[in-house]
């Protein structure tokens, strides 16, 4: 096969480029940019020649307007052909991936980085065959979620003989702006090339013709061969003497004028075939989706291509747009009618498809009709659920001014406003929510509820927000209502319950819960089942948790049907509960999507829940990678309630790894933000915070200073939410710091309350707290011995450490060494393999004391680099940051940074440990 080299004019280092990009004998990515008209598909086909001469299989697709709107229609064309030839291996969990991406199952889509991994598979199964090069035209329509597993892919082609080649205009935003591969800028010809390419498809111009298509075409291949065309005998009919277009007019549309007068000269059958063509994604050269009867197929359209408006595709026959400004074209200059004929006919052809037929129904529609209002509010729900909520605001949005009755218009523009403000646009939601609203109007509950997520996320306040929906719940309690299903003014009442608890959780004041649960109880019990469940476990899981995790794991095991932001409030529900491990692998699976185009609000909330289980299970630089994902997340959308959120779950951890100073500049930030908005619940996890890492660096009686702020010993203060989760740490906090009998009055507090019935970790680490206040032996060998043989003691690595390395320290006092080191070596590998750098110290002095010998350490100075080694000497001399800046030619931020770097590998938290852990790293190393 020859390629279509001789049909290129000029293009001498783009043709180098793409030869060497499809001969390399490595996968990789490129993407050609460009203006409309500039010759990107001309190149796309070149490469898509060669490759076929090397021996590759061409898959080919193209991004279409009018699909841009639903999720993986552009991966399922590109992946059409190897899904109906390639037999899946059993075992392979790609196909229910796929499956579930492009609708052939219910349920919730993989995440962008599953489907993309499930991609890579079904590609590298063609390696034992010909390898793929798959070519995608028109790059700036293509979907979101396909432009999301393609950028992915992309990005992971080395090592494998898998090429990805895409054409984008430089004109239109999309998601390929910021996938970060190669690109191939694609210019204007130079004139020379231009005249020549002129001069090759229209010898017969005269010259003064001739040199004004060069002088409009601008090297714009499109413009050489399309302006000789006009029937006016004058390029786009445009005088001599303006060149760059009347009135600046871009040449995309002076080249779309062009081709409507062509349009026009069509007759009306004709012209109509063309509309519904352009309309349902038809005439793209190179689609092998299409299942027979599901997609629109141009025909009897001949003077359609004696215009020059369609070709024939050499491969099927069909008919195919020549360029996309045809299509873009057809579509402009057809009347509201006709496009509205078009689109009734294409909504018939689509009636098995929910979302297609919602897309053409919407726009066919042009007086109140409830039928299709309904479908739309379907299509919305089923986008939501494939983490298409922006769509899914479009579709409930046109559902709204379709209704035929203001009660259906204001639920949907409600439930608009609600996905709205969880999909991270909360001024569009308040927007919608105040629609028809004369001003100076009263607020609606719709409105009160999309103003108070705006007000709460954004900007941190609980006290005006918690008025104005408890104000808003109580006029709903004191209007009445139809009871029954959740629909109209029930579902209302059940969002603002649910933001009520919400606001009442980040305040974590007991007045403030205390009136919610009073207020709720007057409302006659409107609130669902599940709503009680998040009461119950997020006011003050003591005292009202216990007996509630079998409800959750009913509900858990029908998460893939929830919406998404009910999935991680569920979720929260599981962490006050210790069970996040029920709801984490589907959390893992749809958060992906959620962040990228749908429920971003409950998208971070869901990374928030999957780095504290990371934390707990010990999975720490996983969860610090998670917390920075969420963190940048929270300060691009201004959501800074989770940002601080963010920071003191990262502060946290911080501290759990010994780094001090990271964990109270971090716990400075959060505090300052929060506690002058009343947010108690991130001021506790900064009190909870600081005395993890006062524990961790000795300090006892800082540590029992900061819990305090918490809880008094011996209780376990209404609606605190950390009290529970801080009891062990209080109990050595008061043990260390001469306060036994406070110790000992806080694990009787914590039995009597019933905390092991409550959750696992609460089980563990009450158990652990007995034993450690123990007045006499049997009772501590019990209780330890309860603690360990917990069942899910392992799921909670920290704390079981913790508790071996104190029941060490306490045989070693009772019943001497021998039987002391084995819980002790058992402590000290777990904090060393979670890099708790100085609670990993504390079990090896504990060690040293019973006169074991020293276990060569991964923590030491052989992985420090050399200038990390050279700061951390000096440091160790006693110089300070200054000065050892002014040796080195630092500066004193750098000095600080190289130290920060070296703690962690030394195992210390403190800058006084230096020298002991230099000296011990030494003897390690000869030894």
């Amino acid at each position: 096969m020859e390629t279509n080299s001789a049909a290129l004019v000029g293009r001498e280092e783009e043709r180098a480029q793409l030869e060497a990009f499809v001969k390399s004998a490595t996968g990789q990515a490129l993407v050609l940019r460009g203006e409309a008209g500039v010759g990107k598909s001309a190149l796309l086909d070149h490469a898509a020649a060669l490759a076929a001469q090397e021996g590759r299989v061409v898959l080919k697709a193209a991004g279409v307007e009018a699909e841009s709107a639903l999720p993986y229609a552009g991966l399922h064309q590109f992946l059409h052909p190897l899904l109906s030839a390639t037999a899946r291996p059993e075992g392979d969990a790609s196909g229910a991936e796929f499956d579930a991406a492009f609708g052939g199952t219910p349920g919730q889509p993989p995440s962008a980085m599953a489907l993309g991994i499930a991609v890579l598979r079904l590609l590298m199964r063609t390696r034992g065959r010909r390898p793929p090069l798959l070519v995608l035209d028109d790059g700036q329509w293509l979907d979101d979620a396909s432009a999301d597993v393609c950028g992915f892919v992309g990005r992971r082609l080395a090592g494998s003989p898998v090429k990805l080649l895409v054409a984008v205009r430089t004109d239109t935003a999309s998601r390929w702006d910021t996938a970060a591969l190669p690109e191939l800028p694609v210019r204007a010809l130079s004139e020379e090339d231009a005249a020549r390419l002129l001069d090759r498809r229209h010898p017969e111009l005269d010259r003064r013709l001739r040199r004004l298509v060069l002088a409009q075409a601008q090297g714009n291949p499109l413009a050489l061969l399309e302006l000789p065309l006009q029937p006016t005998g004058r390029p786009g009919g445009l005088p001599d003497e303006d060149p760059a277009g009347p009135h600046g007019v871009p040449l995309s549309r002076r080249l779309q004028r062009m081709f409507d007068t062509r349009i026009a000269s069509l007759d009306e059958r004709v012209r109509a075939e063309l509309l519904a063509g352009a309309l349902d994604g038809a005439g793209t050269p190179g689609r092998a989706d299409a299942v027979p009867g599901t997609r629109y197929v141009m025909r009897d359209a001949d003077a359609a291509v004696a215009a020059g408006l369609l070709d024939v595709a050499p491969a099927t026959g069909e008919l195919v747009f020549r360029h996309p400004l045809v299509r873009s074209a057809v579509v402009q200059t057809a009347t509201a009618d006709q496009r509205r004929t078009a689109h009734l006919a294409l909504a018939r052809l689509h009636r098995g498809d929910l979302e297609r037929r919602a897309t053409h129904l919407a726009a066919a529609t042009a007086v109140p009709d409830e039928e299709v209002a309904g479908i739309l509010e379907a299509a919305a729900a089923s986008a939501t659920r494939r983490g298409g909520a922006l769509t899914a605001v479009t579709w409930l949005s046109r559902a709204a001014e379709l209704s035929e009755n203001p009660d259906g218009r204001s639920r949907r523009l409600a439930e608009a406003a609600f996905v709205a403000g969880h999909a991270a646009r909360p001024g569009h939601a308040h927007r919608l929510a105040r629609t028809g609203l004369a001003p100076g109007a009263a607020q609606p509950p719709g409105a009160v509820l999309a103003a108070a997520y705006q007000a709460l996320y954004q900007d941190g306040d609980v006290r005006s927000t918690r008025a104005q929906v408890s104000a808003a719940i109580e006029g709903l309690r004191d209007a009445g209502g139809p009871a029954g299903t959740r629909t109209g003014t029930e579902e209302v009442l059940h969002r603002l319950v649910v933001l009520l608890l919400a606001i009442s959780q980040y305040s974590g004041d007991r007045a403030v819960w205390e009136s919610t649960r009073s207020l709720l109880a007057s409302t006659g019990g409107p609130a669902t089942d599940r709503a009680r469940l998040y009461g119950d476990t997020w006011s003050d899981v003591n005292r009202h948790g216990a007996g509630r995790a079998e409800q959750l794991r009913r509900a858990a095991a029908r998460l893939p049907e929830m919406e998404p932001w009910e999935a991680a409030r569920l979720g929260v529900a599981a962490y006050h509960l210790d069970l996040l491990d029920t709801c984490r692998p589907h959390l893992q699976r749809v958060v992906d999507h959620e962040v990228e185009t749908g429920a971003v609000a409950a998208g971070m909330v869901m990374l928030h829940l999957i780095m504290l289980d990371q934390t707990a299970v010990g999975e720490w630089d996983g969860a610090e990678r998670t917390g920075q994902r969420v963190l940048d997340l929270a300060v691009g959308h201004g959501h800074h309630l989770f940002a601080a959120q963010s920071r003191a779950y990262l502060a946290h951890l911080a501290a759990l790894r010994g780094r001090t100073d990271r964990a109270r500049d971090l716990c400075a930030q959060v505090d300052a933000w929060a506690r002058p908005r009343g947010l108690g619940f991130l001021t506790q996890l900064t009190d909870s915070a600081a005395a993890t890492a006062a524990l961790g660096a000795g300090d006892h009686e800082a540590a029992y200073h900061h819990l305090a702020a918490i809880t008094r010993p011996g209780e376990f203060r209404p609606y605190a939410y950390q009290a529970p989760r801080t009891l062990l740490d209080l109990v050595e906090a008061a043990r260390h710091s001469g306060r036994a009998e406070q110790a000992r009055a806080h694990a009787l507090a914590a039995r009597d309350a019933g905390l092991p019935d409550v959750s696992p970790r609460q089980a563990l680490i009450t158990y652990g707290a007995l034993a450690m206040t123990a007045q006499d032996e049997p009772e501590a060998a019990a209780m330890f011995a309860r603690a360990q043989a917990h069942p899910d003691a392992a799921r909670f690595p920290f704390e079981l450490a913790r508790i071996r390395l104190a029941h060490g320290i306490r045989l070693r006092h009772a019943q001497g060494r021998d039987d002391a080191r084995h819980q002790m070596e058992l402590a000290e590998r777990e904090f060393e393999r979670l890099g708790a750098a100085g609670w990993a110290e504390r079990a090896r002095a504990a060690l040293r004391a019973t006169g074991a010998p020293l276990r060569a350490s991964t923590a030491h100075a052989a992985s420090l680099t050399w200038q990390e080694r050279r700061i951390a000497d000096l440091a160790a001399s006693g110089l300070t940051n200054k000065e050892i800046g002014r040796r080195m030619h630092l500066s004193p931020r750098t000095v600080s940074s190289h130290l920060y770097r070296a703690f962690p590998k030394l195992g210390i938290t403190t800058r006084a440990a230096l020298r002991d852990a230099l000296t011990r790293s030494e003897a390690l190393s000869r030894a």
